[in-house]
């Protein structure tokens, strides 16, 4: 054992000591997350680390666990540890028990809340994001103890980080050189680690695999990417549903960041796939550019193990993108919308789908981002993407909107329209022929399968 070690393993002790004598005062048989007041926000805390351990399937009581008491672990069955980020409040989680009854309903494993509310909690960031890698040198001697009872193997070892909880798996991850099974980063902090060294970051050397969730890139989260395998949902910035001004109060500043957490807890259970697209931009992604569909498309989220095992993951680019809807479970379904204009002169702008489906339901898309020009006899294939499952399509309908404000009141001709299903590519295409569209008025029609043209 290193100094390094030997310290933090006598700081861990005390801590424990510190955690139970706290426990048993409060006449709690459970041990629970941290809960600190407003006023260790403001004068900040001293570092300690509590580890929580759940076992077996819905188990609802933890047991405080040491790097010298792992004996409740079984270490014939997966490790999880959950890492938090920053606190500036000093309330625990508003996602934690529902990841933690989450992860124990999906998988029979040893489930480990790293606690740091303690060192976590303040009102000056760079002190928390200096505690980063003392988390990490504390959880060091806890695995350590971990893989000689399992006779070496770290394999089994999952690390999930929040924030800057992603960045403390990377410095735990670095001190096995690489040989712990998995690490997720849910949104990797930004702020002081954007441009830093890859040893004072997660990268893709902490571990067998590394997945990473980008959210929030343009505020409180990291741009590039970090991992094996990096996830852009709806580009990395502003995640549908959330404010989109300052008006939005506290959500404004945390809703994009915290998504990525309920992205992947929804992932657990969900009962649709969210694929996404190797692409070399989110701009690309939009436009239709990188939507062929392969064996290799990767599923988001925590199943990616499954797709891992069957794929060649180090051949993909690093960045995957895709959408998502507003609301939980954030799954959205995907179509190739194909048009050929006959106008003599081109059209510029934006169009809008609605589905209608034999049952009544109907789901519209957003129009798409960028303004598409629609030339003579010119394919443009535009990619949709909507919030509900339409199996059966009776109607379909579309809206033109044109990009340029003074242009006078002028049709978009249409002489084909081909919807494909990118989601289940094994559905009929369907088409419509000889369409003219007003400017921003919908037209709804009954759609044909498309004529298939002999070789």
């Amino acid at each position: 054992m290193t100094i390094g070690s030997a310290k933090a393993l006598t700081k861990m002790v005390a801590a424990e000591s510190r955690a139970t004598e706290d426990q048993a005062s409060q006449g709690s048989e459970c041990p629970s997350f941290t809960q600190l007041p407003m006023t260790d926000s403001i004068i900040g805390t001293d570092l300690v680390v509590r580890l929580l351990l759940y076992t077996g399937r819905n188990s609802s009581c933890a047991t405080l666990i040491n790097a010298t008491h792992t004996s409740p672990l079984d270490v014939n069955k997966k490790t999880t540890f959950l890492i938090h980020g920053y606190r500036p409040f000093g309330s625990p989680p508003k996602w934690l028990n529902k990841m933690i009854e989450t992860l124990q309903l999906v998988d029979d494993m040893n489930l480990i809340i790293v606690d740091w509310n303690r060192g976590a909690t303040t009102i000056n960031y760079p002190v928390a994001v200096a505690n980063c890698k003392k988390v990490a040198d504390i959880l060091e001697p806890v695995i350590d103890n971990i893989r000689k009872k399992s006779k070496g193997s770290l394999e089994l070892i999952h690390m999930i980080g929040v924030s800057l909880g992603a960045h403390i798996s990377g410095f735990v991850g670095s001190r096995f050189h690489g040989k712990i099974g998995r690490i997720t980063g849910l949104d990797p902090a930004g702020p002081l680690f954007t441009g830093k060294a890859e040893d004072d970051r997660l990268d893709p050397s902490d571990a067998q695999f590394v997945d990473v969730l980008h959210t929030d890139i343009d505020a409180l989260g990291y741009r590039e990417y970090l991992g094996h395998i990096d996830f852009y949902a709806n580009g990395g910035t502003d995640q549908p549903g959330c404010p989109v001004t300052i008006l939005g109060g506290k959500k404004y500043m945390i809703c994009d960041h915290q998504r990525s957490v309920y992205m992947y807890i929804n992932s657990m259970i969900s009962t649709c796939n969210i694929t996404a697209y190797p692409c070399a931009s989110y701009t690309e992604f939009l436009d239709a550019r990188c939507t062929q569909r392969d064996d290799t498309d990767p599923i988001f989220g925590y199943h990616i193990e499954k797709w891992k095992n069957h794929s060649h993951v180090m051949k993909l680019p690093n960045k995957v993108f895709f959408l998502t809807s507003t609301e939980e479970p954030f799954c959205m379904y995907y179509y190739l919308l194909d048009i050929i204009a006959w106008n003599r002169n081109t059209r510029k702008g934006y169009i809008t789908v609605g589905l209608t489906g034999e049952n009544g339901s109907v789901v519209k898309s957003k129009a798409n981002r960028y303004a598409k020009s629609f030339e003579k006899f010119k394919e443009v294939t535009l990619l949709v993407g909507v919030d509900k499952d339409i199996e059966n399509i009776t109607r379909v309908s579309l809206m033109f909107s044109s990009a340029i404000l003074v242009e006078p009141k002028l049709k978009l001709g249409i002489l084909r329209m081909q919807l494909r299903s990118l989601t289940y590519p094994q559905r009929p295409h369907l088409c419509r022929y000889d369409l003219a569209l007003e400017r921003d008025e919908e037209e709804e029609f009954h759609p044909i399968e498309c004529q298939v043209q002999a070789l």
